[in-house]
């Protein structure tokens, strides 16, 4: 374990590609344990498809506030920002804006349906297209952020 943990230690310190796909791989980590590995098991994982389109949800003829809305665009902001910053030379060297936020509506909109069919078929959690919905959201808004940043990092340096 000690020599993992030095060698480890040492890749960190040495490569940024390797500190950027750490970065990356810890991200993801958190979005798989919020909705996969965190889940308790369902007896019917379509029972609620359209899911919540609001930060209001009525129960019991109460409204109550609810934040999973905008806890899924939360979570896929940072994924896709960091997945353009790790891909950067290969992928996103000359992207326009409308390239760069459609990836990133295409990347988090395929990752977000492998995640929402996993909680299906594994019945953890449930299927929704508002997840999905606001998940993708999420990916377009990192993908518009990090054109922005790449954007003002090259007007800075030229």
């Amino acid at each position: 374990w000690k020599s993992a943990i030095v060698t480890c230690y040492q890749k960190f310190k040495e490569s940024v590609f390797f500190r950027k796909l750490f970065f990356l791989f810890f991200v993801t980590s958190l979005i798989l344990f919020r909705t996969l590995l965190n889940r308790s098991i369902w007896m019917n994982p379509l029972s609620d498809v359209m899911g919540g389109w609001g930060i209001w949800k009525t129960v019991n003829g109460e409204k109550q506030l609810t934040t999973e809305c905008i806890e899924n665009l939360m979570l896929f902001i940072p994924f896709t920002v960091l997945f353009f910053w790790t891909v950067r030379d290969k992928v996103t060297e000359k992207m326009t804006f409308c390239g760069t936020v459609w990836k990133g509506l295409k990347i988090t909109f395929l990752f977000s349906l492998s995640i929402e069919f996993l909680q299906l078929f594994l019945r953890l959690g449930t299927f929704q297209f508002s997840d999905l919905f606001y998940n993708t959201l999420g990916g377009g808004v990192g993908g518009l952020i990090y054109w922005f940043g790449s954007y003002m990092s090259k007007r800075k340096h030229h």
